[in-house]
């Protein structure tokens, strides 16, 4: 039986989604001051935004195009001229940005404005965007709690009402974990089919330009606007679109063991399995065999990819100079220090280690072939299912240097989204409830290679009964 809307009509591909931008426009044209006071002040509480052009915003209502006069944010990794580049690490501090990744520039062309640059832990490396050489972002839900990372500052800005969407980077969940503890929607797409050109590469063959929103139709309307062959970048690929018009009947559920999840997650979990149920869809538990190696199969590619990017950030042609240096190789090595925080060093620091000679057969090609297992148990599953629901992250957003879930315990947590990353596949987290503790709490689905409208279509039906959950005080923009 195909999914069904609340009112009883079947979804798929074939229905016209886009972004209503009546009301933005509006906003933008009579309403700015009271928007940019209003933007200002969440600003100061959550710190998403490292920066904000209020001059892009006084000439948005002249634009034209499918996205005329929408604000968006982007994250502090990707190019936009205007702004800086700084990925959030002191190494690139007051680093301008000489040109705009694609992605962002069809948004442009379409006539989304960028309006700012969104706060990120360094280089996309941490699950709680505290690892910012500049500002701690704080979850709109609760100050005291982490929006998630990377792309933290995204997800709260939009979270906030700030915006309606933004970019991020996803290598490894890094916009699906922040989406289920701000409550929006992160889509990770298929590998490819979005150029990377333009975004700052950590782990080339995993890192993916992903969407962070408040509706569905947002998400699909910008994806669309993205997607697409580009010669700047030769990993992309076109989109040759729904093998089966996005329609979807069986979904597979992964079993998850006791005592993994929280309480709120897993009762989150269970009220997302019972809504699909109750709108027709057919469930199929499943178990991964390939779950227990995903994080160190992760870990191990992931830095090893990343030691080799970062080591153009030197020092020595732009951005941190340390004082130190008495010659290129000490001023190099003083500059990397002082520039890179703890984390960026610890990931760099293993992936030289895994990629030593003597030692890549040993963990680097062992890890290849291990994501290779993995991809081949999803193909296995999309057999039989036309969709895999997992949990997003075990608990929801955790607070600020918590002792419960310290940083490697955060890695370890990264077990659920980084499978979409290692097998390529597009995943989108949807949100699923707002639990008594006051915080959202998400799910995500993952689907076959270029499948997004089967994930762009349950979420549609899920929204119908449970959208974007609201933060306390905050404005729906779009709807003025």
């Amino acid at each position: 039986m195909q999914g069904k809307d609340m009112a009883g009509n079947g979804i798929n591909s074939s229905d016209s989604s886009s972004v209503t931008n009546g009301g933005w426009s509006k906003v933008l044209s009579e309403n700015k001051a009271s928007y940019l006071e209003y933007v200002d002040g969440w600003e100061k509480k959550i710190g998403s935004f490292l920066e904000y052009d209020i001059e892009r915003i006084r000439s948005a209502s002249c634009r034209e195009g499918a996205l005329a006069g929408i604000p968006f944010g982007v994250k502090d990794n990707f190019a936009v001229e205007g702004f800086n580049i700084t990925c959030g690490s002191k190494i690139l501090e007051g680093v301008a940005s000489p040109y705009t990744a694609t992605s962002v520039a069809k948004l442009q062309k379409a006539g989304a404005v960028v309006v700012g640059k969104t706060n990120l832990d360094a280089f996309g490396m941490g699950s709680s965007t505290d690892n910012s050489a500049f500002k701690v972002t704080n979850n709109p839900w609760d100050l005291t709690r982490v929006a998630g990372g990377s792309s933290g500052g995204s997800a709260a800005a939009v979270a906030a009402g700030l915006v309606p969407f933004a970019l991020g980077s996803d290598t490894g969940g890094s916009v699906r974990q922040p989406a289920s503890f701000c409550g929006v929607y992160g889509l990770k797409p298929t590998y490819g089919v979005v150029s990377r050109y333009g975004l700052t590469a950590y782990a080339s063959s995993l890192d993916v330009v992903g969407v962070l929103s408040r509706t569905v139709d947002t998400a699909r309307t910008v994806f669309n606007t993205m997607k697409g062959r580009d010669i700047l970048d030769n990993t992309s690929v076109s989109h040759p679109g729904s093998a089966n018009n996005g329609d979807v009947k069986k979904i597979a559920v992964l079993k998850v063991s006791d005592g993994i999840l929280s309480k709120e997650v897993e009762l989150s979990y269970a009220k997302s399995k019972n809504r699909l149920l109750s709108l027709g869809f057919e469930l199929i538990d499943i178990e991964l065999t390939s779950l227990e190696y995903v994080v160190p199969v992760y870990y191990t590619i992931a830095t090893a990819e990343a030691s080799a990017n970062l080591a153009r950030f030197n020092g020595l042609r732009y951005g941190y100079q340390s004082p130190e240096g008495k010659d290129p190789g000490e001023l190099m090595q003083a500059s990397r220090d002082e520039g890179f925080c703890d984390e960026v060093k610890l990931r760099i620091l293993l992936g030289t280690y895994v990629l030593r000679s003597g030692f890549q057969d040993q963990y680097y090609l062992k890890a290849q072939k291990i994501r290779t297992a993995i991809r081949n148990e999803f193909n296995t599953i999309f057999e039989s299912a036309d969709l895999v629901m997992m949990p997003v992250f075990p608990t929801p957003a955790f607070k600020h240097g918590s002792a419960e879930l310290d940083t490697f315990q955060q890695k370890v947590a990264d077990l659920y989204t980084c499978t979409a990353n290692l097998t390529g596949l597009p995943a989108l987290a949807v949100p699923s409830s707002v639990e008594e503790n006051g915080l959202p709490v998400g799910v995500q689905f993952t689907a076959p290679a270029f499948e997004e409208d089967r994930l762009f279509n349950v979420a549609g039906v899920l929204e119908a009964g449970f959208p974007s959950p609201t933060v306390p005080g905050i404005k729906d923009w779009s709807k003025f």
